[in-house]
């Protein structure tokens, strides 16, 4: 994983972001896939940041604390069986996103024009997932269309092996 500080033009909101490569950020880039989660703009670069260089082997914060002549408490780390409950958290919610997809047709970046066709009845109601920028599904949902995001990115079906 690699993680970007991006930048919207509009309001100049930084965020962080993360992605599987460069080359994940610059395909999600040029399919329009990329907004501002504060004010929905898609128009995003990358932000100019540090790069995340630690000091070996923390020496630096152990000679820190020596000279200061106290230890620092260890920040509380997630036990196993916090672990293993997160975990069959994690399976549950995607378990029931993978059944509630099941009988959802999937119409990719046609999901607003969709969803607005049915909810004004238009088409027969079905259930639909595709994808959709921030700033269209606050507009739908300020129509009172129907529509919820899914805890877990989808992989379009032409995109499967």
């Amino acid at each position: 994983m690699i993680v970007f500080d991006l930048k919207c033009a509009g309001q100049g909101h930084v965020f962080e972001a993360w992605f599987g490569s460069s080359a994940d950020y610059e395909d999600q880039k040029a399919r329009g896939l990329l907004a501002c989660p504060l004010c929905g703009d898609g128009d995003v670069t990358k932000a100019v940041m540090a790069p995340a260089v630690g000091a070996k082997g923390n020496s630096r914060a152990v000679a820190i604390r020596e000279k200061a002549g106290r230890e620092e408490p260890a920040a509380p780390a997630m036990s196993g069986a916090d672990q293993a409950k997160m975990k069959a958290l994690v399976e549950a919610l995607a378990t029931a996103q993978s059944k509630a997809l099941e009988d959802s047709t999937w119409v990719g970046r046609g999901f607003a024009e969709q969803a607005r066709a049915m909810h004004y009845g238009e088409k027969d109601r079905i259930s639909i997932h595709g994808e959709v920028a921030p700033a269209e599904a606050k507009a739908l949902i300020a129509e009172g269309v129907e529509v919820a995001p899914l805890p877990f990115p989808v992989i379009p079906p032409q995109s499967k092996n």
